[in-house]
């Protein structure tokens, strides 16, 4: 492998061995306990229901204003719930608009869907409406994620409230991938909702459950929610039970579980992003989610400089969607960070 031909195929999983890891947006912190404690006694391993456990349905309908488990499809995670939404709403070679920086994985999605990825630009991470409002028009559906991955962004709420009414008015699907919705800093979370709206989320970031699985798509269309089935039933069937059952049990979980867990994620933000600002490099402070996306020169050469020669990982900003920057993950501990911020500036030094 070289510089040229780097992707995120060469970090994923790389651990140990003395490498300090910005890679990887795996939560470092632990499941809640209560998701373990059903281990030793269960028991089940049939074919589950395709749409999903209907305990589980059930508790996260109460989400949604006048939603039912009917509403609810349990999925592989948010990746699969992406996936087949996509294919359930969209036929090949129509548009779907990204807001750009983006998620690595959301031009492959679509593209593997034989959908055309559009994109609109952002200021510091925010959409700006205008160029929105422009580019959206011809297109069949709108992919929003807030807070975002790499940015660490949450989008205004005046500017998400323009978006449903425009969306509404133009008859355009919003998918709206909400998986960090728990992890925010500045304010609560404001769900995009309506009648076109599919809401993704997943077990893996609040709870720190990526292994496990479990994501989920919401819907309040009949019609998409049986498209999705009917397409599931011949992909992945059932998603595993025994991570549903995990699941149900952190849904029980108080909310004070995630308010500590969001204060430890803002203290590691303080610290990566104070640590950066002092090294000089440009970026934005992150709002949500546990990303920061500093601006460097030679992106490329520094990604895999800082890999080969002082064993920190980090990933290419032109994975997604920005070839003048670079993305850290804070998804470790203090003592980490600034192990790692100690390299990173032997490396700037050098």
């Amino acid at each position: 492998m070289t510089q040229e031909k780097l992707t995120p195929a060469l970090f994923i999983g790389v651990q140990g061995n003395d490498y300090i890891s910005f890679g990887s947006g795996q939560p470092d912190l632990p499941p809640p306990e209560l998701v373990f404690k059903i281990l030793p006694s269960y028991r089940d391993f049939r074919y589950g229901l395709i749409q999903g456990q209907v305990p589980l349905r059930k508790e996260l309908a109460k989400q949604f204003k006048g939603a039912t488990e009917d509403n609810i499809v349990i999925t592989n995670g948010a990746s699969e719930a992406l996936d087949l939404t996509f294919k359930a709403i969209a036929k090949p070679g129509e548009k779907i608009l990204l807001h750009q920086p983006y998620y690595y994985s959301y031009p492959p999605i679509l593209e593997n869907n034989y959908l055309k990825p559009v994109f609109t630009q952002t200021i510091k991470g925010k959409i700006d409406i205008t160029d929105f409002d422009k580019k959206v028009r011809d297109c069949k559906a709108v992919l929003i994620n807030s807070p975002s991955n790499p940015t660490g962004t949450v989008q205004e709420i005046k500017t998400l409230k323009e978006i449903e009414k425009l969306c509404k008015d133009l008859d355009i699907t919003i998918v709206s991938d909400e998986v960090y919705k728990d992890l925010i800093y500045v304010r609560e979370n404001y769900m995009l909702h309506g009648d076109h709206v599919i809401t993704i989320n997943s077990f893996s970031k609040t709870f720190a459950m990526c292994g496990l699985r479990v994501g989920y798509l919401y819907s309040n269309d009949p019609k998409i929610v049986e498209r999705v089935v009917e397409i599931k039933t011949h992909s992945s069937m059932n998603t595993s039970i025994l991570s549903q059952e995990m699941a149900y049990q952190a849904t029980k979980v108080p909310k004070s579980y995630i308010t500590e867990q969001t204060k430890i994620w803002e203290q590691r933000r303080d610290a990566i992003y104070e640590g950066l600002v002092k090294l000089g490099l440009d970026l934005w402070k992150p709002e949500g989610a546990f990303y920061v996306f500093p601006k460097v020169k030679n992106p490329r050469k520094t990604v895999w400089d800082l890999f080969k020669k002082h064993k920190v990982i980090t990933y290419l900003g032109e994975w997604f969607g920005d070839d003048n920057r670079i993305r850290l993950s804070y998804a470790l501990d203090i003592e980490k960070i600034e192990e790692g911020l100690k390299r990173i500036d032997l490396y700037f030094e050098s």
